[in-house]
């Protein structure tokens, strides 16, 4: 009988956003939830969230954005996960998203975006019921 694979998460910050409080709380909360976290740190590019995500081997990538470069940097990193065969992974993050811009990333593919006030709990249930969903 083998154990449950945890899920793994990469939290990542892309672009020259440096507000981190929010990706960090959201990792730690993560964790606190049973997940295996990988924090990127700052000043990540589209690329190399991929790439990392690829290494890990994570069930999801959550972006924490707050520049409002979210039309760019979603899209962006979406594409790369499909050219990457991340097919089955989830691409959901948060930060300050008008919601016409959320119901526009949602038509792409793109996983739900949490606004401020949204609860770790809330997240994680999210994370949790979507692999639960799709992990093959």
């Amino acid at each position: 009988m083998s154990a449950v694979k945890p899920i793994r998460v990469l939290v990542a910050k892309v672009g020259l956003d440096g507000h981190d409080r929010g990706a960090k709380i959201i990792a730690t909360a993560l964790r606190d939830a049973g997940m295996e976290v990988i924090y990127t740190g700052l000043r990540q590019s589209p690329e190399m969230v991929v790439q990392a995500a690829l290494q890990e081997d994570v069930d999801a990538i959550g972006i924490s954005i707050l520049s409002g470069a979210h039309m760019t940097i979603f899209p962006k990193v979406y594409q790369l996960m499909q050219e990457k065969g991340l097919t089955n992974t989830l691409l959901t993050g948060g930060g300050i998203i008008p919601e016409q811009d959320n119901v526009s990333l949602s038509a792409m593919g793109i996983g739900t975006l949490f606004s401020p006030g949204a609860t770790t709990s809330d997240i994680a249930d999210y994370i949790k019921k979507w692999v639960a969903e799709h992990r093959n």
